[in-house]
């Protein structure tokens, strides 16, 4: 509501500027700085000013930069070609169970990644609405936060036994503390003015929530999302790795373990391709999440 409002305005002053500054010169706009602002754009020009061109141009140099290195050092058993990678990765998928073991890691992580978002939200609003709260918040975090998740590891395997409970604990532990600081800062950093805007259109309760608070708090709450992914996919590959097989089935970490005992050295890459990729896949999907959002209400350009 008055954040697109308000985007809306900023965007048309930031433009007003931009094309202010193109043309001033002297104080009076000319014909090279008019030149540059009406001169359309060469074919070349449009798909260099592609993200997805240039980043792909990137992943090409870094796959040629692999393959020549792998092939001077000619060693399989230490560095393989990106070609017998990738081929690796085609048969771990299409003839292989590495599909399984990706679905296997996903499922456990978006159960200790739900639960973790869940009690974060639950603390941070505790802290956000009382000091008892607050200092609870602040105490746990001291504590908890600086502790690496796979630490806990072997006593979550003493309370929860063989099976994916024990993994879930860590992941929830990976998860809580980052995004129940980062939503708790979020909801500290909303201004006074913002609250007063939110009160005089008359929002209460759940509606202040939803259309004041989570809008003005949505950065940080966003960056304690990603955060918390990023902190959670490495505990989950981390601990498949020391853990292993959990209730008879094991993941991408287990599938990257058991190669690499058995000197599959390319099959060991293409589980770490795997790893990388999701963990892209997951980058883009929350820079979609910040266009349609952060970028769309004029909080970040």
């Amino acid at each position: 509501m008055s954040f697109e409002k308000s985007a809306a305005i900023t965007r048309d002053l930031s433009g007003i500027s931009r094309e202010a500054t193109a043309f001033r010169s002297h104080g009076q706009p000319t014909d090279q700085a008019i030149s540059e602002i009406v001169r359309p754009l060469s074919r070349a020009e449009k798909i260099w000013n592609q993200a997805i061109v240039r980043k792909s141009l990137i992943l090409v140099l870094l796959a040629i930069a692999w393959q020549v290195y792998a092939q001077q050092l000619n060693n399989p058993l230490m560095f393989p070609t990106f070609t017998d990678t990738t081929a690796a990765l085609w048969n771990a998928f299409t003839k292989g169970e590495l599909g399984s073991r990706v679905l296997v890691s996903l499922r456990i992580l978006l159960s200790g990644y739900g639960i973790g978002v869940l009690l974060a939200t639950v603390l941070a609003a505790l802290a956000n609405a009382t000091r008892p709260g607050n200092d609870l918040l602040e105490v746990l975090t001291a504590m908890f936060n600086p502790l690496p998740p796979i630490a806990l590891l072997p006593l979550a395997l003493l309370w929860f036994g063989l099976g994916n409970g024990s993994i879930t604990f860590v992941l929830v532990h990976a998860v809580l503390w980052p995004v129940a600081l980062s939503t708790h800062s979020g909801f500290a950093s909303i201004s006074g003015t913002i609250r007063m805007v939110g009160r005089n259109y008359g929002l209460t309760g759940l509606r202040y929530l939803l259309h004041i608070l989570i809008p003005a708090a949505f950065p940080a709450i966003l960056t304690g999302l990603k955060n918390g992914w990023a902190f959670a996919w490495r505990t989950l590959i981390a601990a498949e790795l020391v853990f292993g097989v959990s209730s008879g089935s094991g993941g991408i970490g287990w599938f990257i373990y058991e190669n690499k005992n058995q000197l599959e050295i390319a099959y060991v890459f293409a589980g770490l391709l795997t790893v990388i990729a999701i963990g892209v896949t997951m980058d883009s999907l929350f820079r979609l999440v910040e266009r349609r959002t952060i970028n769309r209400w004029g909080m970040k350009f």
